[in-house]
């Protein structure tokens, strides 16, 4: 096994693993938004043009360091982009939409940050194995929820937001319920797994998980975490299924997935009016509707990529001001496609999803040995997640790397599933 490496005429060897583990790792520590944008934020929460400046330096050495593992390892790249070409053709809507856009320059600025957090995804998918980058994502995950609890400790003004609910080391309470939610999957994973002798710390690490998802009491983390274990077990069922069984378990998930989201659309709305809460969902429910307004306007093309939600779109100036306040997005990630792209960018994300999850429920029950569980788990939570947020082409965001990087590896390992080692050209990988 041959181990590349840096090093000085005289100073110790830095093996370029090292490398690509540590940086990793901080890429997505900067890419979750965590501690430098509530530091720059003001006493508001809101981040001013020039704190916006300050934070898109730490991008450019992530963007580096992308380049350099991606040129190290082109033909595994290459590899990457011939077995799922509806990525590359989805990453190139953005660059696309700049002819139709209403927003050109923004439209162009935005879709180059969006092509390199797609590029680290290829980097996590070809340089990690599932169960790799599920310990990253546990050491990345656990410090940002560490901190969290910390600063609440340390510094309650700041780590809370001025309706009481806590924000750790995030600028929005919602930021820290989603990756709450996402550090209860992984340090489950983790204690499913066993295999990384890490049992204690997964507790803690749960623990806190839970305490922040508790305290920043963001509704769609809570549902995506119960979904999450919903789904866990759902896996975990199919894995240990004959192939028969396998088709009724799925035909009975996929029919009560319809009937509950049918409940939710007919009856949610009266239930939370009955318990006195918000019925509009904060909000969301009047911003839908005249989101779906503007969508049927321009429902072929949209309106380019991120181009809507911006204050030279006098659209959206009239839409804050109807449902009297400033949405930076669609609250619903499938919307703000339709806004971005319209169905000509809709349709091949929707071929791509059901092909990405059969291909990961497919390694999952035919090639347990590296750990799939989580992957398929985190993928369908993020779904969930975007029915009331907008996660999917968000640049310079952890999640939505994540998310493309669990569809790029299924389709990376699916051809090879029946193979019961390593593909050839993971054989120079040194485990975690």
């Amino acid at each position: 096994m041959r181990v590349d490496s840096l090093s000085t005429a005289s100073g110790p060897t830095i093996s370029w693993r090292v490398l690509e583990c540590w940086g990793a790792g901080i890429s997505l520590f900067f890419q979750a938004g965590a501690l430098l944008p509530l530091i720059l934020a003001d006493a508001d929460g809101a981040l001013s043009d020039s704190a916006r400046s300050i934070l898109r330096l730490p991008c450019i050495p992530i963007y580096v360091f992308t380049a350099v593992i991606l040129i190290r390892n082109f033909p595994q790249f290459l590899t990457a982009l011939r077995r799922n070409l509806i990525v590359p053709l989805i990453l190139a809507l953005p660059f696309l939409s700049t002819l139709w856009s209403i927003a050109p320059p923004t439209t162009l600025r935005r879709a180059i940050g969006l092509l390199f957090c797609v590029l680290l995804s290829y980097v996590l998918a070809i340089r990690f194995t599932p169960r790799q980058l599920l310990f990253l994502l546990f050491v990345t995950l656990g410090a940002c929820i560490v901190l969290s609890v910390l600063i609440s400790v340390v510094s309650p003004a700041l780590a809370t937001m001025p309706d009481g609910a806590m924000r750790g080391v995030f600028i929005h309470k919602n930021v820290l319920g989603w990756y709450a939610a996402l550090m209860i999957l992984v340090a489950t994973a983790v204690l499913i797994d066993g295999t990384f002798g890490l049992r204690r710390t997964a507790f803690i690490l749960l623990a806190g998980g839970i305490i922040c998802l508790a305290s920043s009491g963001s509704m769609t983390a809570i549902i995506a975490t119960s979904v999450a274990f919903c789904l866990i077990g759902f896996y975990s069922l199919l894995q240990r299924s004959s192939s028969i069984g396998r088709v009724v378990i799925v035909l009975f998930f996929i029919q009560l997935s319809v009937g509950i989201l049918i409940s939710l659309h007919e009856f949610l709305v009266p239930a939370l009016e009955a318990l006195g809460k918000d019925a509009t969902l904060t909000g969301r429910v009047p911003l839908w509707e005249l989101v779906d307004r503007e969508i049927s306007d321009r429902w072929m093309l949209g309106y380019g990529y991120q181009a809507f939600w911006t204050t030279e779109n006098p659209v959206a100036t009239h839409m804050w001001f109807k449902i009297g306040w400033a949405a930076p997005h669609a609250h619903n990630g499938y919307r703000d496609i339709l806004l971005s792209f319209g169905i000509v960018g809709m349709i091949p994300f929707a071929v791509m999803l059901p092909h990405a999850i059969r291909q990961g429920a497919m390694l999952h029950c035919h090639d347990a040995q590296y750990g799939w569980l989580w992957l398929n788990v985190l993928t369908i939570m993020i779904l969930v997640m975007n029915l009331t947020e907008s996660i999917f082409f968000v640049q310079n965001d952890a999640i939505f790397i994540l998310f493309t990087t669990a569809i790029i590896m299924f389709s990376l390992y699916a051809p090879v599933v029946s193979v019961s080692h390593s593909p050839s050209w993971q054989g120079s990988r040194v485990a975690l």
